[in-house]
């Protein structure tokens, strides 16, 4: 007699799914913004740590999958409204293993910021392993006078483990808006032979850690001088520009270890020194 699960096919059988629905509200002057949405349901969850800088609101969010492996489907929404302060920070690194299926593993979250709200999305660093799979959407939608501060981080196999990226799938979007106008369309693939596309000049020069840093909203302009002098010693390559009050740096290291530093430093000099979420700190 065949169980229920044997019956399965392989995609049902393996796929994780997660959904996390949060939005906030400006709370009374002074006070840390007001939770009005919590939904939480699979493998996605947010914790609530009491905040480090006064007038935040400061989210962890998980995934308790333990990883992220073909046909997983992981959605998340966050709404800040107008005049909220809002840190979301991922717990830790989150793994993207070998796909065993032909589906990938999609990841979708949607970013609303309302007028003159301020919002810091620091999910830590995503770790590719051979042979993975994964299509990822990002859409920010930001308002009349809304900060944004975000970071992306990938890693191409763990070089100091000894693993290499022979091969995988990664497709990224990321789609930022002003006032319903867009204004960033920022997209990303590689697919097959990674590893040996990764060491062409024109594209990572043997490089194996990349880095996307994203500020958007009035006060971006004022750092593009001194984000480049600080993304940019000698053991990596790197750059940033400025579009439409968009401030956009991309850092190309050869170890993660050199990337997560640079990219620590970045945030605390964009946060004009208030203290990194305690899980980026360990």
């Amino acid at each position: 007699m065949t169980s229920g699960l044997a019956s399965l096919p392989e995609a049902q059988r393996q796929r994780a799914s997660g959904r996390l629905d949060l939005c906030f509200g400006a709370g009374v002057a002074g006070e840390a913004p007001r939770l009005k949405t919590f939904l939480q349901s699979g493998s996605l969850r947010a914790r609530l740590p009491r905040a480090q800088s006064p007038g935040w609101r400061e989210v962890v969010t998980l995934n308790i999958s333990g990883g992220i492996a073909g046909g997983d489907r992981l959605t998340t929404s966050i709404e800040v409204e107008a005049d909220a302060k809002v840190v979301i920070a991922g717990q830790a690194a989150e793994r993207v293993y070998r796909a065993t299926m032909a589906a990938p593993a999609l990841i979708s979250t949607e970013i609303d910021v309302g007028p003159c709200g301020q919002l810091e999305y620091l999910p830590q660093e995503s770790i590719f392993y051979d042979g993975f799979a994964l299509e990822r959407s990002l859409v920010i939608n930001l308002g009349a006078g809304a900060q944004y501060l975000g970071v992306e981080m990938q890693a191409f196999g763990r070089r100091s483990m000894g693993e290499t990226l022979k091969s995988g799938s990664w497709h990224d979007s990321l789609r930022l808006f002003r006032d319903g106008r867009l204004i960033l369309n920022d997209r990303l693939r590689l697919q097959g032979a990674i590893e040996a596309q990764l060491t062409g000049p024109a594209t990572a020069d043997g490089a194996v850690a990349l880095a996307t840093l994203i500020m958007a909203g009035p006060s971006a302009a004022a750092y593009l001088d001194s984000l480049r002098v600080l993304i940019t010693p000698e053991h990596v390559n790197a750059g940033a520009s400025l579009v439409e009050g968009v401030l956009v740096a991309r850092i190309l290291a050869r170890s993660l270890h050199d990337l997560r530093s640079i990219v620590m430093a970045a945030l605390m000099h964009l946060r004009e020194g208030r203290p990194l979420p305690r899980v980026w700190q360990g």
